[in-house]
């Protein structure tokens, strides 16, 4: 008898473990619950994070996040306005704020990125083909100081006019998907454009273009290169000229003064004796003219001769 009411006693446990167990779910702070009886929503979403309690077995507990959740559409080929062939990839952020509409409409997040995709992707490419390229990737139509300052001063670079620009664009995306995703239960919190870029043979055009502006800049540095070089070099041979000019004028000066000492010296020692100056100078003449096979014809009264005159 005993065994038996123990056995009871232990089976009631059970089932009351299991009844508790069946009854009991925890809300984590990142999520939103959603009570179901028989597939139809009994009362209003539960958000407050928590220990929470449902009729065991009849009521289910279905799990919905509350943060922020991240759309990522595919990469697409769009045409702008001015036929130019881009591909845009565009990213948004949402999140679900009425779990009933949610549940009711798309049930789970595959569902909900479908939507999205049917949604964001249309407005996305209505907005992007509706004007030009560059409303696409500029804000305002600001001069770039740094692309001009690289360009010929005298060379006209086209400048491109801005009406809305690309943040305007994107709230013009975000405005027309929010519209029809109210009815999913889901709020649209931004959109925004990751990533614009050519074609592949637009991009191979565009880098040739850019190769070959970029090769015009550098001829043009070059150019400058060398006529600043060209200005140094006659600037350095215009000085050297100079210097040189001055240092000529220094030494002929110099040698001038020192000839007119010397002779001034040579002249005042000669005029102490004339006679023996004449008689040295005779000797120096005979002795560079008066060789060992030298010979001379002179007439007797020749004065080259005066000084062998006399002697026996």
């Amino acid at each position: 008898m005993n065994s038996i009411i123990k056995t009871l006693f232990l089976i009631v446990i059970a089932a009351g473990i299991l009844l508790v167990y069946s009854a009991a779910y925890v809300v984590d702070e990142t999520e939103q619950v959603l009570i179901t009886q028989f597939g139809r929503v009994v009362g209003k979403p539960v958000t407050l994070p928590g220990l929470k309690f449902k009729l065991p077995f009849l009521q289910v507990a279905n799990f919905f996040p509350k943060n922020l959740l991240t759309w990522d559409g595919e990469p697409g080929q769009v045409p702008t306005k001015d036929k130019t062939y881009i591909w845009v990839d565009a990213f948004a952020r949402w999140k679900i704020v009425d779990p009933i509409k949610y549940f009711q409409t798309v049930t789970h997040e595959i569902a909900a990125i479908e939507r999205l995709d049917d949604l964001i992707d249309p407005a996305m490419r209505n907005l992007v083909t509706s004007y030009p390229l560059v409303e696409s990737v500029r804000n305002t139509d600001r001069r770039m100081d740094t692309l001009e300052s690289m360009v010929d001063e005298h060379k006209e670079r086209v400048q491109y006019k801005v009406d809305l620009g690309r943040d305007e664009i994107t709230k013009r995306i975000l405005k027309q998907a929010s519209e029809k995703l109210t009815q999913f239960g889901i709020e649209l919190v931004d959109v925004k454009i990751k990533r614009i870029n050519y074609i592949e043979n637009v991009r191979d055009a565009v880098y040739n273009r850019m190769i070959a502006e970029r090769n015009q800049i550098a001829e043009k540095y070059r150019a400058e290169g060398q006529g600043e070089a060209s200005n140094i070099r006659g600037e350095k041979e215009k000085e050297l000229q100079v210097i040189k000019s001055q240092a000529y004028k220094d030494s002929q000066t110099i040698k001038g003064e020192a000839d007119a000492t010397a002779t001034k010296i040579y002249a005042d020692a000669y005029s102490k004796d004339p006679e023996f100056y004449a008689f040295v100078k005779t000797m120096e003449v005979y002795k560079e003219t008066l060789k060992k096979d030298t010979s001379l014809v002179l007439s007797t009264d020749s004065d080259f001769m005066k000084y062998f005159k006399g002697i026996e």
